[in-house]
């Protein structure tokens, strides 16, 4: 008698060519993953190769009842962690049946400046590290925290150790192997300030890969907290009071950047990011102003700032970028739910294409 485990993991190239293809998308939410699986005749490595597909955008928040059909674009190819062997994860982008890109479809806008010349000889890198928290599935509480009440003050949680600081940690380590095992350059993970609250890091990834990365490994993270039985959140507060909440710090530099001279280079980058202010912050994720107060390792919303090693700051410039004149720069604005490809693209935009 098989067990269900054992037909989950069977291996099909023992019987077949055939592959799982499972297309992911974004729902209408701006937040919501969506994903369907699909048979394809053999493996298949690049997604011009792929076909598109087509589901139900009226279920979605993305198309009405009597128009619903909206087409998926295959993007971006990833090894699948959970089916393995010659199974693929397809990033995919939305059109309507004419071509157009429907109105979520931030990719698409992305993926123009990401092309245009100016973009492509500065070559921009990125490393975004993502928070979340992981909340108790029944009472949508953090993981570890007693059932309406608090754990002590935050302090010995942040990559902190031990059954009382560290909440979670399978669910960690299994994303960050599945991760690696997709082809995701996740660089690392670490406990938060807040207990119950994690970060991973994707990067350096280049041009519109990051948005790809990102939006792969959050789907991952979804599908294991799935299995596991816990809530994944993207809030940006998911605690009021005396809690860290969560950001989507966004490592960010040019070849210019990455020369000899960079760090002029880089002030004049954060010179034009002050001018353009309320434009990022505005797309910077929904329900950042209960984030960026000024206090917990933030700066105020309304206020723009920078500095050298300054946690509280907007923009934060690493002391061996200082000491090397050299280097990149963080921006500590981006709230946890922030769109990747919106991020990215909207900081290469205004650093390298911009004239104010």
């Amino acid at each position: 008698m098989s067990l269900l485990s054992d037909l989950i993991n069977l291996d099909l190239s023992e019987s077949t060519q055939k592959i799982i293809a499972e297309y992911v998308w974004i729902g209408g939410s701006g937040m919501d993953i969506r994903s369907k699986g699909r048979t394809l005749p053999g493996p298949v490595n690049d997604p011009a190769k792929l076909p598109k597909w087509n589901y139900d955008g009226s279920s979605t928040g993305q198309a009405p009842g009597e128009d619903s059909e909206v087409i998926l674009y295959p993007q971006a190819i990833f090894k699948d962690p959970f089916r393995r062997g010659n199974n693929i994860l397809v990033m995919c982008d939305a059109y309507t049946p004419a071509g157009e890109p429907i109105p979520t479809n931030k990719r698409y806008s992305a993926a123009k400046i990401f092309s245009s010349p100016e973009v492509v000889a500065e070559e921009p890198w990125y490393g975004i590290e993502q928070e979340y928290t992981l909340l108790q599935k029944e009472v949508n509480w953090p993981i570890g925290w007693p059932i309406g009440g608090y754990p002590g003050p935050q302090g010995p949680y942040y990559c902190g150790a031990g059954a009382d600081k560290a909440f979670g940690r399978d669910i960690v380590n299994s994303h960050y192997k599945a991760c690696l095992y997709a082809g995701i350059n996740i660089s690392g993970i670490n406990g938060e300030v807040m207990p119950g609250q994690w970060e991973f890091q994707v990067g350096p990834a280049v041009g519109i890969s990051a948005g790809d990365e990102v939006w792969m490994a959050r789907y991952i993270l979804e599908r294991i907290t799935e299995i596991a039985g816990v809530v994944l959140s993207f809030d940006p507060k998911p605690i009021q009071g005396d809690w860290n909440g969560a950001g989507a710090h966004s490592n960010y530099s040019t070849k210019s950047m990455r020369s000899d001279g960079g760090f002029d280079v880089i002030k004049k980058a954060i010179e034009k990011l002050k001018l353009r202010h309320k434009d990022h912050i505005a797309a910077y994720g929904e329900g950042n102003e209960r984030r960026l107060t000024g206090k917990h390792e933030t700066a105020d919303i309304n206020t723009f700032s920078w500095g050298v090693a300054n946690r509280g700051a907007s923009v934060r410039v690493g002391r061996d970028t200082e000491k090397a004149g050299k280097g990149y720069f963080e921006d500590r604005r981006p709230a946890s739910n922030m769109d990747p490809y919106v991020v990215t693209s909207m900081i290469a935009e205004t650093t390298i294409v911009w004239k104010p």
